[in-house]
């Protein structure tokens, strides 16, 4: 079987890369690095990118932590399951969710690895934020992401959305994210742009964009 074709990461993907290798652990030996977004913002397609500028870099998707019945209150299990270890420099477990089956599936390792994204909606929220090394936010506005994720689920997935964007918009204005955000990542015709976002910078004098240089883009 023919795997499928995954274009590089461009040079804007590569260079946040670099500048991530460079940051100070946050969470025990670990570089958590969140990536939060509005459902539908193409977090999980960047993550992927990034993921794989790092080297191959774990990605703990956030879809596998919430549930029907959890779709934010899922705090509690991620802090013991995976930060927890994590901090201690031990190989965290954690149960992915089935959402066709609804139930929790076989438990997953997940390593203390030099750095380990977050990726789904909510990975910037306040209870996890002293944990990050850095916080990215997809920037899309969120009509237009929910739309692309109601496109990309299909009708089946109609009751879902039409529950989830109330929940999501009441998670945001309670515990939002996009004011913390060390950057914003706007996807463009031919990969991502990246520029500074409300927190503004990369770490201790290290903007992303320096004095009049155009931002990066892959």
């Amino acid at each position: 079987m023919i795997p499928p074709f995954r274009p590089a990461p461009g040079p804007a993907v590569q260079d946040l890369a670099s500048r991530i290798r460079r940051l100070p652990p946050s969470c025990g030996p670990v570089r958590l690095v969140g990536v939060d977004g509005h459902a539908g913002s193409g977090k999980s397609t960047f993550a992927e990118q990034l993921a794989r500028a790092l080297g191959g870099a774990p990605v703990l998707r956030l879809d596998d932590i919430a549930t029907h019945d959890e779709l934010f209150g899922w705090t509690g299990r991620l802090l013991d399951q995976v930060i927890e270890p994590l901090t201690h420099g031990r190989r965290a477990h954690y149960a992915p969710y089935d959402w066709r089956a609804r139930r929790f599936g076989t438990p997953r390792p997940l390593p203390p690895a030099p750095v380990v994204l977050v990726e789904g909606v909510g990975a910037g929220r306040r209870a996890l934020r002293p944990h990050l090394a850095l916080l990215l936010w997809m920037e899309l506005p969120p009509e237009e992401a929910w739309a692309r994720g109601r496109s990309r689920d299909g009708e089946e997935q109609r009751e879902f959305w039409n529950g989830w964007v109330p929940a999501e918009r009441r998670h945001f204005a309670d515990d939002p994210s996009r004011p913390f955000a060390d950057l914003l990542v706007l996807q463009r015709e031919k990969g991502y742009e990246v520029v500074p976002g409300p927190a503004g910078t990369v770490g201790p004098d290290q903007p992303l964009t320096h004095g009049d240089e155009p931002p990066a883009v892959c």
